[in-house]
């Protein structure tokens, strides 16, 4: 028997909020239909146990999710799942289609509970600087400490963060709506990193850079690492012999290891509205 693979449940949108019928589905047929993002072209990949190890899901809203015990099911089919988890400060303008930041910490908390804190990455992603009409500086930067006292209390031992990516869509949507991303200088950049490095530390809790190498070269060492948001090895331990080859198609500098996508940019929409979201 072959090594069995990792899928990505979603990088592309959020299927544990908003499209757990049709992974179901999936389930329930043994593959899922997955459209290529570029061509639109259509294949099938495997949803057997014999074929994959794990999940790795991506979401700021797991209240479906829980609710549906999916993750339970996954379990009872021989198959693992892991968790990454954003849970940013609660700023409607930028994220309004989200629950309460009370309702996602308690998510969080439960999804520790149910599967263990080993499987559950929490993100804090991205860190956004921006102007408003006024010309004033606004960040979302506020509630990281009691966020992470929420992670800590859960037994969450990793934080992985970034800075947002302007990208010409992101700048549009923002100034339709009055918000001027803009991006901090290096220097700036990395002394936020540096302190919020060391309040995770006081909480034993890592913090990892997702796709920021020359932040990381920049900084000190002390509990700053590359992140590695599909974790093979880690995977590997909890769930057994799967491949374990670097991932090529995301982003200069990724350090996951290779995973499928599952979603869909197209036919499977997002409805948080994150207004610095590139798949929009």
């Amino acid at each position: 028997m072959g090594l069995r693979r990792i899928l990505s449940a979603s990088r592309r949108t959020d299927l544990p909020a908003f499209h757990l019928p049709w992974f179901h589905r999936g389930l329930k047929k043994g593959f899922f239909e997955v459209e290529n993002p570029v061509s639109g072209r259509k294949f099938s990949v495997s949803a057997r146990a014999e074929d994959v190890a794990a999940f790795v899901f991506w979401s700021k809203n797991y209240g479906p999710f829980l609710e549906s015990k999916t993750g339970e099911k996954l379990r009872s089919m021989g198959m693992g799942a892991c968790f990454q988890f954003t849970v940013n400060t609660e700023t409607p303008l930028l994220e309004p289609g989200l629950p309460s930041l009370e309702e996602r910490m308690k998510q969080m908390q439960e999804l520790a509970l149910r599967f263990g804190p080993q499987a559950v990455f929490w993100r804090w992603d991205p860190i956004c600087h921006w102007k408003d009409a006024h010309g004033g500086i606004r960040h979302n930067l506020k509630d990281f400490s009691s966020i992470a006292e929420a992670a800590a209390k859960a037994g969450i031992s990793s934080c992985t963060t970034s800075f947002l990516d302007l990208y010409p869509k992101v700048i549009r949507q923002g100034r339709k709506s009055g918000v001027f991303f803009f991006d901090p200088d290096p220097e700036h950049k990395r002394k936020i990193i540096e302190r919020m490095a060391e309040r995770l530390g006081q909480m034993n809790i890592r913090l990892f850079l997702c796709c920021e190498p020359e932040l990381l070269a920049s900084c000190r060492p002390d509990n700053i690492f590359q992140a590695h948001c599909i974790p093979g090895k880690e995977l590997q331990k909890a769930f057994g012999r799967l491949s374990l080859r670097k991932e090529k198609g995301q982003r200069k500098n990724c350090g996951c290891t290779h995973a499928t996508d599952i979603g869909s940019y197209r036919s499977q929409p997002c409805a948080h509205h994150c207004l610095y979201c590139y798949a929009r």
